[in-house]
């Protein structure tokens, strides 16, 4: 008898089909909060001016930047009320001052009004030690536009000490699932990369699940029940625009986009209930399968250049991850061995590291990183029930959904792939589940 697939990285496969509805009248989305829950060492002091700004919207871009930089983990920021002063320019500093305050960096700035209505952030980021200007911008944008803008100066400025391309200024897609008296309620929600901005894209009565990003951050794919059926749909972020592109017979699951976002890699079951990983053309609906074998494949990645498929299987008893070509009549190769469960697969935009759900001794689902050059296997997280890795498009960050307690709400969380530096994003009220980390948006 064929082992089942419990509890984790098949459930958005396996949910049973629900009469689904749509809502067109808006419901309040849970906000987020972040918590740091853990850091290096010796995080990087740095002081974060006040900038001197223009009336804007209200947001303190310096603020924001701090938040990112100390959410990060990498870095501690010196208080404003120890600040010796609030110099808005280099020529301001008196750096004898800032190396005393015990800062190895400052960062100083303005938000200025300029032609257009629009309005520019200049910012300079200045070793105190050397009393030398390591970075220097300026970002210009609409007024509504600042807290990006304000992303995007914490995204230099982490650069330039790290060596890490930033990703503060991308966004995330996450599934919300919210109260409503008696019931519950479904959200596909997008929003910054801490959590704030949120933008609600579809809401349900009955499970919406596994948002994947296209490879420009335009569209979203995802799962929804509506229609009495699993199906797959894909929409525009910005307008709204929405097509099904699958409603077949069986299982409609799983969708991962394709590098050059010509297809998406979908499960499929057919009427011979044995899911199956296809490939949908989706300039004109032609279906290509690549597994065939009479088990259960499903959770299929892309590798970043577009060659191959990496999908759980069941196909040697339990879940483990392999990786076909992708083009029909690739042969099969069995990647990961360590455990006895390994599923849902996710691989790094650079294509160095293969993030998925592994099962401990105890029973614990924990998320868990694989080098594919070296085979290096290394357990992340610690906790009960984490799931749906999803890296950042630097590689150096993994989000996941998590589950604290047998009782408790689903959070989302992050863990940077050393295993320093992670934090959690809880919402106010229900709970969050199936991240998507989109792409660096040029």
């Amino acid at each position: 008898m064929r082992p089942t697939l419990r509890p984790v990285a098949f459930l958005r496969t396996f949910l049973a089909v629900l009469t689904a509805a749509c809502l067109t009248a808006p419901a309040a989305m849970a906000q987020l909060k972040l918590e740091i829950t853990s850091g290096v060492t010796n995080p990087v002091p740095i002081a974060i001016v006040p900038f001197a700004e223009s009336p804007t919207d209200g947001t303190d871009v310096a603020d924001v930047v701090q938040h990112d930089l100390v959410g990060s983990g990498r870095f501690t920021a010196l208080p404003r009320n120890k600040m010796p002063a609030t110099p808005t320019s280099p020529a301001q500093v008196k750096f004898a001052d800032w190396k005393a305050a015990g800062s190895d960096y400052m960062v100083v700035g303005q938000v200025v009004p300029v032609a257009g209505g629009q309005i520019a952030v200049d910012f300079n980021l200045l070793n105190t030690l050397t009393g030398q200007s390591i970075a220097r911008q300026r970002f210009t944008g609409s007024a509504a536009a600042l807290r990006n803008a304000a992303h995007r100066v914490s995204d230099v400025i982490y650069q330039a000490i790290t060596g890490i391309r930033g990703a503060f200024a991308t966004r995330i897609a996450y599934v919300a699932v919210v109260p409503d008296g008696a019931e519950q309620r479904f959200q596909l929600v997008i929003a910054d990369a801490d959590g704030y901005n949120q933008h609600l894209i579809l809401e349900s009565r009955f499970p919406i699940m596994s948002p994947a990003w296209s490879p420009d951050g335009q569209w979203i794919a995802y799962v929804s029940f509506e229609n009495h059926l699993s199906a797959v749909y894909v929409q525009r972020v910005q307008s709204g625009q929405r097509s099904r592109v699958s409603m077949r017979a069986g299982i409609n699951g799983a969708p991962a986009w394709s590098p050059d976002g010509r297809r998406l890699a979908l499960t499929l079951s057919g009427d011979t209930g044995h899911p199956q990983i296809y490939l949908l053309d989706l300039s004109d609906q032609r279906l290509t399968r690549l597994t065939d074998s009479p088990s259960i494949n499903t959770e299929a990645t892309w590798s970043p250049d577009g060659r191959f498929i990496y999908f759980t299987s069941d196909r040697a008893g339990e879940p483990q991850i392999y990786r076909i070509g992708a083009t029909p009549g690739s042969p099969t190769q069995r990647i990961t061995f360590t455990d006895e469960y390994n599923a849902g697969p996710h691989l790094s935009p650079d294509g160095k590291l293969l993030a998925m759900v592994t099962r401990d001794d105890g029973g614990n689902y924990r998320i868990a990183v694989q080098n594919l050059a070296t085979g290096d296997f290394r357990v992340l997280t610690n906790g009960r029930l984490d799931t749906s890795p999803s890296f950042a498009p630097n590689s150096a960050t993994i989000m996941y959904a998590e589950r604290p307690g047998q009782a408790q709400a689903g959070i989302l969380a992050t863990i940077s792939v050393d295993g320093l530096t992670g934090l959690s994003l809880k919402p106010t009220q229900g709970e969050v589940r199936d991240p998507a980390w989109g792409p660096f948006i040029q």
